[in-house]
């Protein structure tokens, strides 16, 4: 399940934040090679790992499977302070606009060449559930072109915000991805369940119902 951990609560999560913060180090730093965000001690933590960061944590019993953050767009994110270039207009900002960072899984739960891992789909649907509970409703993305159709297979409503640019080895793209109840019906209908991705019992699937 996906536990939802902000400043309220991170005192709870010690140990699970502190396995998320390796396993960024892990992914972003010693598999993709992003070497301006080593650290010695092997914990990946940045600027906006603050109090107004929002993580979610894919865990099963006290091991972590997945991470990502969420970045609120009325605050200082990524795509503001650090890639600026990728938006050719004006930000989009707004409270029901966040930014998704940080997404990474364990190797031994990745695509390995589906469209979606349940551990990813899992990641995704938390986003949606926790969008459509608390008046969000688009993410900012910074990521390979890539991912563009799997988004959008996955009915995310997908609007670049610039073009595409070289970064190191890889090519990335900023993107804003709007979704619905019929983004988390078709996650649903990909993972093959209809429980709640949230560790707790998510008013979504009562609205859903009604």
């Amino acid at each position: 399940m996906i536990h939802i951990v902000t400043a309220e609560n991170i005192h709870s999560y010690a140990g699970a934040m502190e396995q998320a913060y390796r396993l960024r180090h892990a992914v972003f730093v010693e598999e993709m090679g992003w070497n301006n965000l080593r650290h010695p001690d092997g914990r990946e933590i940045d600027q906006f790992d603050d109090g107004r960061a929002l993580h979610m944590l894919y865990l099963e019993g006290d091991r972590l499977l997945g991470y990502q953050r969420m970045l609120s767009s009325m605050q200082p994110h990524l795509l503001s302070e650090v890639m600026p270039h990728l938006c050719d207009g004006d930000f989009p900002i707004g409270p029901h606009i966040w930014e998704w960072t940080r997404y990474c899984v364990t190797k031994e739960h990745r695509d390995r060449g589906r469209m979606l891992s349940p551990a990813g789909n899992l990641l995704l649907s938390a986003i949606v559930e926790w969008g459509l509970e608390s008046g969000v409703s688009k993410i900012i993305i910074e990521m390979n072109p890539i991912w563009l159709l799997r988004l959008v297979q996955l009915h995310f409503r997908v609007t670049p915000l610039g073009i595409p640019q070289e970064d190191g080895k890889d090519s990335i793209v900023a993107v804003t991805a709007g979704f619905d109840s019929r983004t988390l019906a078709r996650l649903r209908q990909i993972r093959g369940d209809d429980r709640p991705a949230l560790a707790h019992q998510s008013a979504i699937d009562r609205r859903l119902r009604a």
